[in-house]
């Protein structure tokens, strides 16, 4: 089985990445012996802008997320598992969503329109610092939880011994925040990468980076020579910060132990400002942009005629996301447990690998999936079909769910295994019967999150989906142009909906066991 689940992985995951990386390398080399490793003009500029947007949306996101996440760990929060949920929600809403608000707010009849110029309106709305802002508020429970996870690592008893010769932020600063350092770094290289990965906000607000001049050079100038060159860079930059993320984050992947001994320190003095900075977090991050678009789809004439015309799409979304995610759990529990059950050494490269993976820009994973099996034969049977859009769930989300669901396995002792074994029992029935019994709420978990991210798709789906289909996404993505706004805003809400609805369901099921 997990052979089986091992070449299935190297076909869905690894083969288009490594399709890209040769051909690009390929089409430069025919072009120009130098042009596989230097840059042009174009490129070079292209490189700025994405190491700005990537640079600048993992520093504001730290700089959000690092303070929350102590709140997180050593503040006695009320409704702390609720305040968690909410404050994540933001990094499973697709940036595209918020893009949109932030449109609608810096429009020309926008809040703002009355303080500011038109032009100069237009100017700020649509640029690098607009997109920075954007993914920062998206990203940035990344940071959140890399910081509650490290810090929750701390050994609580080096915090008290410091508090009685030092004031609590000192300690935080000499002590919680330098031990804590590499899970944060990672999470904000892991930023970085998504950053400078994504489409769906660059081409919202016409930023010009390498994401976007790949789609364009491959969906409407038709140039794959032009596409495959492009990718190379980025790639290649994607792979260096994302490995050395998966390498800095090591273990904390998968495993999450409070420190040994005393209890964790709990700075009460900083409840009433730490409660304050939470709400509106969560005000700005998740209740503006639903506002905005609220406020926006109020003008919509029928509710009912808008999503009549769209209802194609919304059953796209709801059946392929639904599929997709059954078939991503399904080979990610096996990818998963043998992580889980890999020795040290193995299993750290095999996370840095699974960062990596998702990690790679979503665009760059669809102009692979076409180069692959846009073929004539059998294996070209598939393209132009459904199945093109779950390859894309699976090269895209199987990283992802094999993480979620080692650390599910990481809890259950090999030692339960052994008896299984010893008793009689096969493998396959020992799995049946003893360990996916004890991964119920990580196999949920995992599927719930799988699902959201597929129904949230853009990138890849936009390149790979049939002629004439389209899910939601790509639906709302396509419209804005000659669409009114409120038409775009009303489906943007129920995309929202689609996605808060399970984790709602998911927050219930898990509450009554989470402890804070």
């Amino acid at each position: 089985m997990i052979g089986t689940a091992l070449v299935l992985f190297a076909i869905a995951c690894l083969l288009p990445a490594g399709y890209m990386l040769v051909a690009g390398l390929e089409t430069g080399v025919q072009r120009s012996a130098a042009a596989a490793f230097l840059l042009d003009a174009r490129q070079r500029e292209l490189l700025t802008n994405s190491a700005l947007l990537g640079t600048g949306t993992a520093l504001i996101s730290s700089a959000v997320g690092v303070p929350l996440g102590l709140a997180l760990a050593r503040i006695p929060l009320p409704w702390k598992p609720g305040l968690r949920l909410a404050l994540a929600a933001p990094a499973l809403l697709p940036p595209y969503i918020v893009g949109l608000a932030w449109i609608y707010v810096g429009g020309t009849r926008g809040p703002l329109a009355a303080v500011a110029g038109r032009e100069l309106l237009s100017d700020w709305t649509y640029s690098l610092p607009g997109a920075v802002i954007v993914l920062s508020l998206v990203f940035y429970p990344l940071s959140m939880l890399a910081t509650e996870v490290a810090v929750r690592r701390i050994e609580g008893r080096l915090e008290e011994a410091a508090l009685l010769v030092a004031a609590p932020g000192r300690v935080v600063r000499r002590i919680s925040l330098p031990l804590a350092a590499p899970g944060i770094l990672a999470a904000a290289l892991i930023t970085f990468v998504l950053a400078v990965s994504e489409f769906g906000v660059p081409g919202l607000l016409r930023v010009r980076v390498f994401t976007t001049e790949v789609f364009t050079a491959f969906a409407a100038l038709y140039d794959f020579g032009r596409a495959a060159q492009l990718t190379l860079p980025l790639l290649l930059l994607s792979l260096a910060v994302a490995g050395s993320a998966g390498a800095l984050a090591g273990e904390r992947l998968l495993t999450t132990p409070r420190g040994a001994g005393s209890r964790p320190v709990s700075l009460h003095s900083w409840r009433v400002p730490a409660v304050a900075g939470v709400l509106l977090v969560i005000a700005v991050t998740l209740l503006c942009p639903l506002i905005v678009l609220g406020l926006e789809a109020r003008q919509v004439p029928s509710m009912r005629e808008v999503f009549a015309g769209s209802s194609g799409a919304i059953a796209n979304s709801l059946t392929l996301g639904a599929t997709g995610a059954t078939a991503v759990v399904a080979l990610a529990v096996w990818i998963g447990y043998a992580r889980a059950r890999a020795r040290p050494r193995i299993g750290r490269i095999v996370d840095g690998l699974l960062v990596v993976l998702f990690a790679l820009p979503s665009t760059i994973v669809g102009v692979g999936l076409i180069g692959l099996w846009n073929r004539p034969g059998p294996i070209g049977a598939i393209y132009g079909t459904h199945l093109m859009v779950l390859l894309g769930y699976l090269a895209r989300l199987v990283p992802v769910a094999a993480l979620l669901l080692a650390a599910a396995v990481r809890h259950i002792p090999v030692s339960q295994e052994e008896a299984a074994s010893v008793s009689g029992a096969g493998w396959l029935r020992t799995m049946w019967c003893v360990v996916f019994p004890q991964m119920r709420l990580g196999l949920g978990a995992a599927w719930v999150v799988v699902f959201v991210l597929a129904c949230g798709e853009l990138g890849t789906t936009i390149l790979v989906a049939p002629p004439g289909e389209a899910t939601l996404p790509i639906r709302i993505y396509t419209i804005i142009a000659n669409t009114p706004s409120s038409h775009v805003a009303a489906l943007a809400l129920l995309q929202a909906g689609v996605i808060f609805a399970p984790l709602a369901i998911l927050g219930l099921a898990v509450s009554p066991r989470v402890t804070r």
